[in-house]
């Protein structure tokens, strides 16, 4: 039996959409398992650890699923306006950012909201958690970066970028990290806090992803998918991955490769194999036309040994609840 894996869609319909996995010798599957239709405006924002999946959306409310009991575990009501951002931080805490200006660090213990933080004047547009758990980044629309020392809750440094960044992402091993400003992504070392190096994209840029601590995967405003190196801002390879622009992007490790998944405006999801030694160009393994209009993307893939979910009916359950609210 192969790993459990689910790819997690939000879409501009409100709904969340679970696929789980099937890695097939030749072709792999992707079947629906649930979909998740607890928000009441489009889905803005995904994130998954260990036992739940997050939603964000531009009704103000964070959606909680407990992917382990495999039911809707309730509301999270801190923020006011559209939930921008969302990142857990291994299993113990889930920050989240919004159109508020809020950077919120939430227990999954008890989904308390831990700390409140006036991160930005104007919207959080992205955030990311330091591998260390001590450090957080965020950007804002009032064209700042910000570190966060997540112990205290206290900005640690401030920097004007003199424009408005859209994603902010630190590298696996937390020694470097970029920010993605239009069509171009600017790499800083963080000993020096210095700009190394830019790279620039042909299309402005909606999604980006590590996959390993020099390459990068990059999706925009066109159909291609582009992975370069950070350090040489060479283009290792690319390869038109949908018919419509690429919205999100994501990836996995099974066995000796890596799979990076991508999600489109086509509505469509789709798998692919990627050797990261010789970068040829990756093998289509899967995809799954969702036929909604999808806005973000996650991977679910839980690493330790649970009991898989309950094989898939031919209709996926759906969900409707209120569940637990807490304000």
């Amino acid at each position: 039996m192969g790993p459990v894996i689910e790819l997690i869609a939000g879409s501009y319909e409100q709904i969340a959409f679970g696929y789980r996995v099937s890695t097939g010798e030749e072709e792999w599957t992707a079947t629906a398992d649930f979909t998740h239709h607890a928000h009441t405006a489009s889905v803005s924002a995904v994130a998954t650890s260990e036992r739940y999946i997050a939603t964000g959306s531009r009704d103000e409310t964070i959606q909680i699923y407990d992917m382990k009991k495999r039911v809707e575990h309730g509301a999270l009501l801190h923020h006011d306006g559209t939930i921008s951002c969302l990142e857990f931080y291994g299993s113990s805490h889930l920050l989240s950012g919004g159109q508020d200006g809020l950077l919120c660090v939430w227990s999954t213990r008890n989904w308390e909201c831990l700390k409140s933080i006036r991160a930005h004047k104007g919207q959080v547009t992205s955030l990311s958690v330091h591998p260390s758990g001590k450090l957080a980044l965020t950007v804002g629309t009032d064209k700042t970066l910000r570190t966060w020392n997540l112990i205290d809750g206290r900005s640690a440094f401030i920097k004007n970028i003199k424009q408005n960044a859209v994603i902010v992402k630190w590298s696996p091993e937390g020694d470097k990290y970029v920010v993605v400003i239009g069509d171009k992504v600017d790499v800083y070392d963080l000993e020096t806090a210095t700009l190394t190096s830019t790279i620039i994209n042909p299309k402005r840029i909606s999604s980006i992803k590590f996959l390993t601590n020099s390459i990068l995967a990059i999706a925009g405003d066109d159909e291609t998918v582009r992975l370069c190196d950070i350090n040489t801002q060479k283009v290792l390879c690319e390869f038109e991955a949908h018919e419509t622009r690429v919205k999100s992007v994501d990836s996995f490790t099974v066995d000796d490769f890596c799979v990076l998944v991508t999600a489109s405006n086509d509505g469509f999801i789709k798998m692919w194999k990627l050797n990261l030694e010789s970068l040829e160009p990756p093998v289509l393994l899967g995809k799954v036309n969702t036929t909604a209009r999808l806005t973000c993307l996650a991977v679910w893939k839980p690493t330790t040994l649970q009991e898989p979910p309950p094989e898939v009916k031919t209709e996926p359950t759906t969900s409707h609840g209120t569940g637990l609210s807490n304000s």
